[in-house]
This record gives structure tokens, sequence and C-alpha cells, in this order.
């Protein structure tokens, strides 16, 4: 593709005219990105993060480094640039800018310069192969329509997003807990998901199976979307990981806000979703033959779904009920309905792409912005900056006027400083005092070797 046609339809333009000082219209166009990766997009962060030290001048950095990195550029048309890749911070900042891409993925860190594998490629040798690759999960809240009824398809509001919330505080603790990894990065998809990204030393060089093992570690859904019985909880107790879950998470947010906001149990057709779920027919009817009673005669002035859940809760989970499936069915109804639905085959692969963070979003014209797991619950998609906002919010002369740098004068300074100071700076530690301990490691191994 020639230089030429990346930058087809994007010249440099003003963004207000003097009779409009200050107004930005709605609406996502090149013109705004090209203004956005030339005064607000983090470029250097990005390329420290994507560094891991390496760009230090301890005599273990590897300076290849971030240079083996692929990115992948979408612009305009769809045209698509895969396995690009660059040596320094300022060739990365000059070719967002040039071409201004509509969205930046990251791939993995390739054997050798990705630019360059066909050289390799023609030598014979298999030797372009990714060698590291952050751990990461996808999110997307459309896989939920079957149990969301405010919403469909990328729609999003306040009253389905906390299903986002849920899964952000399920798969979290669990990496953090169970798999001791520490440097976790959460990320708003800019529409209807979100993007987690481990990138601890070991999730980096991880195989493909071990990645495969971990999201198995997260898999509970067995069915289909044709089965009534999409969760599976086997065993007479529930793994220590399922049961914290649950206890912690998904039962208190599916009893105080999936039920009312979500009406679940509210209408024939609605309940049935779920009798359909109870293993045991005459249960079933019973249930059904209350709620249809209830429908006939006038009702209390509680909440019509918690009364419902009640009913069935005290059903299933009493001295009548001897089998263990049906005691578990409440768990396997919660779970159903709240549990995160990971894209399995976006972690399992070292090769797979993801969309870099602080990238605008080309339908909503958000930001993706990093997301505080400790805060999660106060995220709000719906107050993401938008291009347009932050292009007014610099023609205003910014939110603060005594701002050190640019993105200080807009509403997406709060993101960039929490992606440098909870994120980056923990990981840049780490990541030299690695490098450092390594170098340590191979220095004394080869003082043994020479005492011989």
């Amino acid at each position: 593709m020639t230089k030429e046609e990346a930058e087809n339809g994007r010249d440099d333009m003003v963004i207000d005219g003097p009779e409009k000082a200050n107004a930005v219209p709605d609406g996502f166009n090149a013109n705004y990105l090209r203004i956005y990766y030339g005064k607000l997009f983090p470029h250097a962060d990005i390329f420290k993060w994507m560094s891991y030290g390496n760009d230090g001048k301890h005599p273990a950095c590897d300076k290849s480094y971030f240079g083996r990195r692929e990115f992948s550029f979408t612009l305009e048309n769809d045209i698509y640039i895969r396995f690009q890749s660059f040596n320094s911070v300022s060739e990365l900042e000059n070719s967002i800018k040039e071409k201004c891409p509509l969205k930046i993925d990251i791939g993995p860190v390739y054997s050798v310069d990705p630019a360059k594998r066909h050289a390799y490629a023609q030598s014979g040798d298999s030797v372009f192969t990714p060698v590291e690759r952050e751990l990461v999960f996808d999110i997307d809240i459309t896989d939920y329509d079957d149990v969301r009824y405010c919403c469909t398809g990328a729609d999003v509001c306040l009253e389905c997003w906390p299903l986002m919330t849920v899964a952000i505080k399920v798969i979290d603790t669990a990496l953090r807990d169970d798999f001791g990894f520490n440097h976790i990065l959460w990320v708003y998809s800019g529409r209807r998901g979100v993007h987690c990204w481990v990138c601890d030393g070991k999730a980096r060089r991880l195989t493909n199976e071990q990645r495969a093992a971990i999201a198995d570690y997260f898999r509970v859904y067995k069915g289909n979307e044709n089965s009534n019985k999409k969760i599976s909880l086997p065993g007479h107790v529930l793994h220590p990981f399922l049961a914290r879950s649950y206890t912690e998470v998904l039962k208190g947010f599916f009893e105080s806000k999936l039920l009312s906001n979500q009406n679940l149990l509210s209408s024939e057709e609605r309940y049935e979703k779920i009798l359909e779920m109870i293993p045991d027919a005459s249960v079933a009817s019973e249930l059904r033959g209350r709620w249809q009673q209830n429908k006939r005669s006038s009702m209390s002035k509680d909440d019509i779904n918690f009364v419902r859940w009640e009913q069935l809760k005290n059903i299933l989970q009493s001295g009548k009920q001897k089998t263990q499936g049906l005691r578990r069915c409440v768990e396997e109804i919660v779970f159903s309905f709240t549990y995160p639905r990971l894209d399995m085959e976006v972690s399992k692969h070292m090769n797979h792409l993801l969309k870099a963070p602080f990238c605008v979003h080309p339908k909503t014209g958000r930001v993706c912005v990093p997301i505080d797991p400790n805060n999660c619950d106060e995220f709000d998609p719906t107050t993401v900056p938008t291009l347009s906002q932050l292009l007014e919010e610099l023609n205003k002369g910014g939110i603060r006027q005594d701002a050190e740098s640019e993105w200080d004068r807009t509403s997406l300074g709060e993101s960039v400083t929490y992606f440098r100071s909870s994120f980056l700076q923990p990981l840049l530690k780490s990541s030299k005092e690695e490098i450092e301990s390594s170098y340590n490691e191979k220095l004394q191994q080869s003082k043994n070797t020479l005492s011989w």
C-alpha cells in the first residue's frame, strides 16, 4: 500500500473558524483523529509499556525487544496493515501521525522483526514465531443478549453494563489470587465490552497450551444456544474459585440488581426461561402454577421478581429436595445469568491481536480508557470522553489552565494519570528488577563456570 493511499482524504484541518471559536461538531472523522494523535495520544507511554524496561541502559536490556513487536493499523476503507514494527518511540509516533489509523492493534513479540519476516521465510528456516505476548481476555456485552432485555447487539446502558463490572471483579480476583499475577490492565473497548491485559513476565512467556489451560480454568459454559442449561457445576461442592465468585460477587449482584433491572421473572415469557433450567418437571410445574395464579390475583407491593425468586429458592433448597442436582440448580441459574462470558480463542493464542488502549472507537467516538478494577463499580461508559469532546476542551483552553501537558487540560488526563501511576510505573519497576535479577544470575553462573 502506498503512502498516498494511506493518507487519502486526510488533509490537515483547522477545527473551527473564527465564528465558532470553541464548538466541535459531534462525530468521528480522520481529521479529528489526526489532531487527537498529534496532541493527546500517549505515544511515549505505550512505548514504555511495550518495552518492559528494555529501553534502558542496563547491559542486559534487549535493544531489539520493542522492534520485534507487531503493530497493526486499520485505515479508512478497511485497509488493514499487519506486521508493522518500530525501533523507537519517534518511529511509532511518526507512523501513527502519518497514517492516522482508525484502530491500532497490538500483537506479540516475535523471534525476529515482523516487518522483515519475508527475508527469514526465504531462508527456509521457520524462525519467525511469537515468543512473548501478554495474556489477554476479551469480554463483549453482545454475548449476554440472552440474559439482558434492556439492550441488544452493540447497544449498552447502565442497566446491563454492570454485567461487565461483575466480569472484571471475578476475573481480576482470580488472576491475582489464584494465579499470582500482579500487573493487570483493564480497558474499556470503546463501545460494548472490556479488554484485559496481564503483563507479568511469567504471563507474557506462557505457551499456547498454558494459555488454553488458564482459559479453561474460567470455563463453566457447557451448553450451546439451543440448550436450556448452559451451566454445568458438577461435584458435591463448588470449586473454591467458583464458590468465592458466587458468594462474594455473583449471588449479591443477581439478587440485588439483575433480577429487578432486567425483570427476569416479571412475565411468563421470561420466567419460563428460568423454569426450563430446573431438571425436575414437577418442581417447575409447581412454580409455574403459583406464578400463573399470582398473575390473576393481586400481588403484594414487593418486587414480583424478588418474590418469585424467593419462592423458587425455597422449593429447590428445601429439605424435601434430596437430589444434589436440584439444590445446585439455584447456583446454576445465577451463574447462567451473571458469570463472565469470555471469548476463549482470544486468550488461547499468542498471535491474537488486541486493540491498543487509548484508541478511539469509530462507532461511538469514545476513547478506550483504562478501568480501575478496585473502583469498577464507579465506571460509567456513557461518560467516557469522546473525540469531539476532547477537541472542544482543547479549543476552550482546557479544564485546567495550569496543566503541564495537553491531556491534563482535558477529561482524558485522569485516565492517563491512572495508567501511569497505577499500572505503568509498578510494571516498569518490576520489569527492571527482573532484568537485573536475570543478569546477576547469568553473571553468577558465568563465575561458577570459570571457577572450574
